[in-house]
Parts: structure tokens; sequence; C-alpha cells
């Protein structure tokens, strides 16, 4: 029996060939180096497939550390038959020449592979494969599995069953099948910004705005990782090239050096960012002739605001951990459930003045004891192992109050007891009177119904979030100097991955000098240039006319806008010759529109073309 590993990527799993060329060294660095990965448009039929398998198989090295030149497997596809039969030969002289070599030859890494290494086939997308091409090869292999150990592992991005709508139960049979389950993209999303950006290891943070940005792409058009990595990447180097004090974007040990070798011109880009003017707004007037005049004045304020800034990530992560503990398990999950949305929201504005937070708090002072004192503990192991060192006191007090919770719950069990003999004893009264006293009291505790012990220390430790969330975790354009290390360009960053060919394409046609930067392209106002390409002179031409464009008409137009700066003398060709020239390059140009999709052949009238855009683009 073959063993069937079947790999459930999800049709929302889009770095496909990423996954399985990790999965592939990985198995080739531990289990076997005979691995061949099969994608369904390249194996239309058994032959194919087998063409397919044999090839990346026999063109891998077997021993590549430590086997000289004649021991290197190589074997042309085209002097050897696409058989099993071929397979199971090749598979034994390789795994004979392993096995006789002497252990001084034997490479380091053999040791991590299995000492009869198996053939493992991966196929990409099982779905795509015709089900007579599968259930072929599957046969084909279980009758030769005693030579030949086979591991297939399948690639599915639907439904695990859709392999008992593939194979009949006669091929099924032969499998011996185990399911496995990559990750979702969606948790890879949150370790990515967990590691990268909620931490204080890396100085270098993306804005509200661009960090939206960055999510909505990956949430809304294409679940890549990978793409939403290259969009990181992206904006590092936008941060890096467009910001002149981005040289103190770095480790504060770093910066400290930096700060201290700045230029006069550098001192004034900082004197312009927007958060230090405000900052210098807020100062008495010495101090702020000072910081406008003096360069060694302001490179010691600076050292300091950039030792705050630094303070700040510190104490904001941890707290942002904290709150993300208490809202993410709330009901609706007004704040979100993801660490990343709460993120968000913290850097778009002052969090504790939104309704959702209002509501966060609500729900937060109805949770049940249990669950309060569960989310405590997880606060205080977030605060211990926070490099911040301002939360001694906080984390006294967070322990504090767990211990709070243990003594209630002793006086509950007292209680308990007390309320049960009070029952007792009030079912001993037969006197109608004190019954009617008795019940009458309880009727008035019930409506005045005061807090209890538990419910005052849950109000005590929601408003204690509370306050911390408000003095930790102040948006960071608010804090000086945040211009240094945020990158908040979302419109750069939006015109770089946000494409849209639509206006790039009008703007290139209408406007050739936009993109080629020829200043003989440079044109008044609507003036067609003879200058510009010929698909450019077509298009602003065909921008004139109407639902439908005359062919005959529109190559006249052509003509005098290309020949109307030639002088008497130009060209020494005839000028037929000259006709025939301008009108090839016109039907190219127009052949060229067609293809962009800006016109169509016309059924109406022959010597017509249908214009099929407007407004300009």
């Amino acid at each position: 029996m073959e063993s069937d590993q079947i790999g459930n990527g999800g049709v929302n799993v889009t770095d496909h060939d990423l996954t399985f060329r990790s999965l592939s060294e990985v198995l080739q660095n531990n289990i076997t180096p005979y691995i061949a990965l099969l994608e369904a448009k390249d194996c239309p039929g058994i032959k194919n497939l087998m063409q397919k398998l044999m090839g990346q198989l026999m063109n891998c090295y077997v021993d590549v550390d430590s086997l000289e030149d004649e021991d290197y497997v190589h074997v042309s596809q085209n002097r050897i038959r696409c058989s099993m039969t071929s397979l199971i030969n090749w598979y034994e002289s390789v795994t004979e020449k392993t096995d006789s070599e002497t252990p001084s030859k034997k490479r380091t890494s053999s040791s991590r592979h299995w000492q009869s290494p198996p053939v493992v086939v991966i196929f990409k997308d099982m779905e795509s494969f015709t089900t007579k091409v599968l259930q072929d090869f599957i046969v084909i292999s279980s009758q030769h599995i005693r030579e030949l150990p086979l591991v297939l592992i399948f690639g599915i991005a639907t439904s695990p069953m859709i392999i008992h709508s593939l194979l009949p139960h006669s091929v099924s049979s032969l499998l011996c099948i185990e399911l496995f389950q990559s990750l979702s993209c969606k948790e890879h999303l949150s370790t990515i910004i967990d590691k990268l950006l909620l931490t204080t290891q890396f100085p270098f943070k993306l804005g509200e705005k661009v960090l939206q940005v960055l999510i909505n792409i990956f949430l809304y058009h294409d679940f890549s990782v990978q793409n939403f990595i290259k969009g990181f990447q992206l904006c590092i180097v936008e941060h890096f090239y467009s910001q002149p004090l981005s040289v103190l974007c770095c480790q504060l040990v770093d910066a400290k050096k930096r700060v201290n070798y700045l230029s006069h011109d550098q001192c004034e880009n900082i004197r312009r960012l927007p958060s230090f003017r405000r900052y210098v707004e807020g100062q008495v007037s010495e101090k702020q002739i000072a910081l406008l005049t003096s360069d060694s004045f302001l490179k010691e304020v600076t050292l300091k605001l950039l030792e705050d800034l630094h303070v700040y990530h510190e104490n904001y992560v941890s707290v942002l951990r904290c709150l993300h503990v208490f809202t993410s398990s709330l009901p609706k999950y007004p704040l979100g459930k993801q660490i990343r949305e709460l993120h968000c929201a913290c850097l778009e504005n002052q969090v504790w003045e939104t309704e959702e937070y209002e509501s966060s708090l609500q729900l937060a002072r109805m949770l049940n004891k249990s669950d309060l004192v569960t989310m405590l503990q997880q606060c205080v192991e977030i605060f211990v192992s926070s490099s911040g060192k301002e939360f001694d006191k906080t984390v006294e007090k967070l322990k504090d109050f767990l211990t709070q919770f243990q003594k209630l719950e002793a006086e509950a069990f007292q209680e308990r007891d007390v309320s049960v003999s009070s029952q007792k004893e009030l079912q001993k009264k037969t006197d109608l009177y004190h019954l009617q006293k008795t019940l009458l009291e309880l009727k008035e505790s019930r409506r005045s119904k005061r807090l209890t012990k538990f419910e005052m220390l849950r109000f005590e430790v929601v408003d204690y979030i509370d306050s911390l969330v408000r003095n930790y975790l102040v948006p960071a354009d608010h804090k000086t100097l945040h211009e240094i290390v945020y990158f908040n360009t979302a419109s750069v960053l939006r015109g770089h991955l946000n494409a849209a060919p639509r206006i790039a394409l009008h703007t290139a046609l209408n406007n050739p000098y936009c993109y080629l930067k020829n200043q003989a392209l440079k044109s008044d106002g609507g003036s067609i240039s003879n200058k510009a390409p010929d698909i450019c002179i077509v298009y602003k031409l065909h921008l004139e006319c109407g639902r439908l464009i005359n062919l005959v008409d529109w190559l006249e137009a052509f003509s005098t806008v290309v020949t109307a700066a030639e002088g008497p003398n130009a060209g020494a060709a005839s000028s037929d010759q000259v006709d025939d020239i301008i009108h090839a390059r016109f039907i190219r140009a127009v052949s060229e529109l067609e293809l962009l999709g800006f016109i169509k052949p016309s059924k109406q009238k022959t010597d017509h073309v249908a214009r099929l855009t407007w407004g300009g683009c």
C-alpha cells in the first residue's frame, strides 16, 4: 500500500508555490533526497506524468557533498523508456551506490535521511488532474510498492472528501491516507505583524493608514503573505529614501551616537517636523529660542525625545497585548478579534474616545469570575515578560487583584453555609406574621440591590485596565519625532500596489512625455505632436470621434499630423512610397489600439470601427 498524505491548503491560500517549495526542502533535508513536484498542466496523460516524474528524479544528485563526478547519477530522458521498471532500476542503482559507500565517504547530512529513503511525489493541484491519470498511476505504482517505496502528497484546495469523488473505492483502498493541513493565511499574517510591528526589536513602524492599505490588499485582493512582506519591504525603501532623518531610525544605542554627528541641515530638518513644532510651541520662550537657534541644545533634546519614543513603544506593546486579552473574547468583538485590528484602532485615534471601546468596557464589567481571573493571569505574564521598566507596580496591583478574588471565593463558601442555615430557619417559622415580615425584607433588599464585593472588585479591575489604556495607548502621531520611525505616506504605497492600469494607459497614450521624458513630446493643451509615437497620435485622434470611426477619415487625419512638419525637401523617396509607409504605420497603430480594447470592428459598416471607451479613458 502506498502512503498517501493529503495536504489541505484551502482556496484562500495563494502562496502555493512557496508552500510546496518549503515542504519539499524540509523533506529533502530530513527524509529523502528523491522528491518530484507535479502539476496538472504538465501531466495530461499517464505517459507525460511518468516522463515528468522520471525527469525530475533522475536529474538529481544522490550525494552532492562527497561523491566523485563518476558517481553523479544523471540519466537522459531521451535515452530511457519512461516506465515503472526503469524507475525501479534507477532507484535500486541509486540506493546501492549510497549503501556501498564507505563510512568516511558518506556525507554528514546523509544521517538525516532514512536508511531506505522513499520517493515522494507531490501533486500540487489534485483537483486539476484528470481522474484517469490519477487512477492509472496509483494502480500501476501499487503493484511495485515492494521494489519502490512511494509516498504521494496531494495538494487539495477544497475538501479532503474530494479524493473519494475523484477515485473509486477500488483505487482509494490502495492508499493509506493521512491528513495534514497548512495554517490559514490570516494566522501567518498575524504572526508577521506580531514579529515585525508589535516588537521593539525593529525600530521601523508603519502608520495606521499605511498598515490599513497593506491589510486591505491582503484581505480583499490576494490573501498573499508573500505580497504583504513585499509591500512592507517597499515601505522600508520608501521611508529611507524619502525621509532625510531616517538615519535616526535605528536601534537606540546607534541613534545616540548618530545624534551627536548631525549636521546643521539635519538639525533644520528636525525643526521642520510638524510634531517637533508642536513640541516647541508648548515650551517656555527661553527654551523655544534655544531649540530654534542652538544645534547643541537641539541635539540634547532630540536624544531625550528619542529615548522617550523608545520607552513609549515598549510600554505600548505590552498594554496593547493586555487590552487584547480582555477584548478578544467579548461577544461580537467590538474592538476586533485580531490584535492587528486593535493596533490599527489605537494608531488611528485615542481609542478610549470611541463607541467600540465604551461598549467593550461595558461588556468587560459583566465578565464572570473564572474568565476575569484567567485574563488577569495572562496580563501578569505579559507584563512580567515585558521589556518595559514601568510595570513593576502594575504587576503588583494585578497580583493583588488575584489575591482578592481568592479571598472572595473563600468568603463565598462561608456565605453559602449561612444562607443554607437561614433557609432552614425560615422553613421552621410557621407564624404568618414573621413569615410575611421576612419575605418583605427579602423583597426590599432585592429592590435596592447593592453591589456585591465581587462586582465592586470587577469594576475596580476594569477601571484599572482603562487607566493603563489612557496612559500608554496614546496614538503614535501624538508623540514628538514620530516621523523619524513611522512611514505614513499611504498615497505613495497605494500608487505602487493598487495599480490603475486604465488611468496609466490613458496617461501614456494621451501624454507620452509623462513616461518617456522626451522634451520633443511636450505639447500645449490638446495639440497633437507629430513627434509622438504613432499609437499616441491615433489614440488622440480617436478621442475626437463619435461612436463609429471612419477609417479613411482617420487615416487622412493621421497622415496630416505625421507630415505636418515635413518641408518641401523632406525625403528622397517617391510620394507613393511615403504614403505606403504612413499607411502601414497607421494599420499597425490601429491594430495595437484594437488589441488594447479601445476599438473593435463594426458589423454595421465595413470601413468603420466602433469606439469602446468614453470619458477620456
